[in-house]
Formats: C-alpha cells, structure tokens, sequence
C-alpha cells in the first residue's frame, strides 16, 4: 500500500475504545515475520508491541493508540468510510486522533531498510478510555524483559495552525479535587439556626477560582485551580442544605505539586469543616531540548515542511505520560490538531503524507 491507501484503510476500521478493530493484527502481518512481535492483551484492551534491530546503537520506538472516541451523531459522511472531499481533506473518526500518526509511522517503519540501532512500534487500543491496561503494562513488560526504548515518539496531532509548526516536548500533569464542605440543615426563614456551606464557600470562592499557583516558565503555563462543578441543596426554597460538593481539577506544571494544592485549602477554607480527596491521574514531564531525539525531529520537520517548530507543553495528556517516568526521553509530534473528537473530524492528505516523510527522514538521518 501507499500512504493514504493504508491511512484510508486504517480509518476503515471501527475501532471505539477499548475495541481494536483488528488492526493491531493487521499491523503485525503488515510488518511482516522480519519483525518480532509482542501480544499483550488484558481485561479486552489489545496491546502490541513491535520491534527490528538493526544494529548496536539506539533504540527508536514509535508510539500511539488506535482506539478512537464514539462517532456521535451528526456526521456529513459515514465516520468509519473515508471520504476525500475536492480539497484533499479526508473525513472520518480518528482522523487527527491518531490514525494519521499511526499510518505515517507504520509505513516509514515498514520502509525501513538501516538503521543504527533498534526500532520499534508500540500499540494499544485502550487511550482514549482508563488507560489502565494500554500502555502503562506493555512498558511494564518492557522493563522486566530490558526492552525499554532509549527515545520515543508519540503521533498524537501537534500542530497549531499549519502543519510542522509545533511539538510536544512535554506534558502537564492532571490533580483532580473533590471537596465537601458540611453545614447544618436549617430552615430559610431562620437562617441564624442553620450553617449553610453555600454561604460558607461563597466569599472564599474569589481566592480559589482560576487562582494561578506558580508563575509557569519558558515551557509551562501557569498551574491554574479550575473549579468544575458545585452542588448543593434539596432543589427548594425554603430549607438551607447541610453540605456542598465542590470538584476541580488543577493542570500542574513541574512547579506544583499536591502539597502546594493542600495549602492554600487550608488557607482558604480555614476553620471551616470540610472533607478533601485528592488525586492524581498524570504528573508532569520535559524532554530536555537538547536531547538527541528533540535535535532529530527538529532537523527532520524543517527538512520536509520549511517550518521550524515551536516547542509545546500545552493541551491535555497522553500515553507519552508512562514513558517519561521510565527514562524514556519523548516527544509528541503529529498533524494540525484542530477537529479531534468532533463530528466531521478530518484532516488533510498533504498532512499525512507530510508526517510520513517526516518520520521516514528521522529514522534515515538519526545521529
């Protein structure tokens, strides 16, 4: 296959989380019996791990998720029967995210004829969904078994407003926050006999909401409190509730932590009395720029696309959050980010082309 005949096959495939769609089967037989492969499945996510040595150097792995959202409803066209428009976009779910970076890769991977080291693929089909039995296990395995690669690149999409003009060299970590704050239930008419934590919560919540907790650097925004739901009462006018839910969710450069988060709530709610949990989903990473695969990729996207890109921490989070806490040094790069999880998600085929040519450069200049 050519690129956009296999990137059009592979959104072909109805692959919603955790379900895999048969591709990483596919994947397998694509590569062919030169590759050794790795089947890692649990509690229905499939994992695949892939992988050719070449030689005695570094070991490059190529990392992604082929499971993609629910289509929904409103679609143009059938969201798992490709469709190029007169313009060259091709629309279907997983367009962006990241069946393009899955297609560019395996196909520079299977093109692959030298290199100095070892190269490989890493697949699952459970990103979108916990993540509990995706990646995080296969890198498990890795490691107990001395697999683990020395660099990686993920091919979620990356670019801003054309493509090549943005990478991810790291990621902000994910606090979530659940509080309640317990009153005494009272009546309205006697609001003197009641404590009513709407009241209690209400002149604190100016030092809370959007509160910026580090100043942010060269890399990161500033770690903000985002306060994303609150309820309380019976749902009538006349009776005073006896306690307040509160969540939020703090997105923390390397400048915060929970210890940071606990103290200004203690600060805050004072001798109030209340109950808080608080967990963590994903902690924060940075590539150093000047590590080998930052250099590499830079050089390899000015060489294809013209454009030297930016280097980026923004946006959510993804499965290259397992592999810095390994030793991995990774990078995030991949076509314009601008429809994903939406109806009519599309991208452009020049993209897709552009992607695959940028990791078929990287893998032949890699020094």
């Amino acid at each position: 296959m050519e690129i956009i005949e296999l990137f059009k096959y592979i959104l072909s495939k109805k692959s919603e989380t955790p379900d895999d769609g048969g591709l990483l089967d596919f994947v397998q037989e694509y590569l062919g019996s030169d590759w050794e492969a790795v089947r890692i499945d649990k509690e229905g996510v499939k994992n695949l791990f892939v992988y050719k040595k070449f030689g005695e150097g570094d070991h490059l792995c190529f990392a992604g998720h082929v499971d993609v959202v629910p289509a929904g409803e409103g679609w143009t066209f059938d969201p798992y029967d490709p469709h190029e428009d007169v313009e060259g976009y091709i629309f279907a779910r997983g367009a962006q995210d990241m069946k393009s970076g899955v297609a560019a890769f395996l196909q520079a991977l299977k093109e692959a004829k030298n290199f100095s080291g070892t190269l490989s693929l890493l697949l699952t089909s459970d990103e979108e969904g916990e993540a509990e039995f995706g990646t995080k296990i296969v890198l498990e395995y890795l490691q107990e078994n001395g697999l683990l690669p020395d660099y990686a690149v993920v091919a979620e999409p990356t670019c801003e407003e054309r493509f090549g003009d943005a990478i991810k060299v790291g990621r902000r970590g994910s606090i979530n926050g659940y509080l309640t704050i317990f009153g005494k239930q009272g009546h309205a008419a006697y609001p003197e006999k009641a404590i009513n934590p709407i009241h209690e919560i209400a002149p604190r919540l100016a030092l809370l909401a959007g509160k910026e907790l580090d100043s942010g650097d060269e890399f990161f925004a500033p770690s903000r409190f985002v306060i994303t739901d609150i309820r309380s009462g019976m749902q009538v006018t006349n009776v005073t509730p006896d306690r307040l839910d509160m969540m939020f969710n703090v997105r923390n450069s390397t400048k915060t932590t929970q210890k940071e988060i606990l103290d200004l709530l203690e600060n805050v709610l004072g001798d109030l009395q209340y109950d808080l949990r608080l967990t963590q989903g994903s902690y924060p990473f940075m590539t150093d720029t000047d590590t080998k695969i930052v250099e590499n990729i830079d050089k390899a996207i000015e060489s294809v696309t013209g454009v030297k890109p930016k280097h980026s921490t923004a946006g959510g989070t993804s499965d290259a959050r397992f592999m810095a806490p390994k030793g991995i040094k990774v990078i995030e790069f991949g076509v314009k980010n601008d429809t994903i999880h939406s109806v009519n998600e599309r991208t452009h085929k020049d993209e897709v082309i552009g992607l695959y040519r940028v990791f078929e450069k990287l893998i032949k200049d890699w020094k």
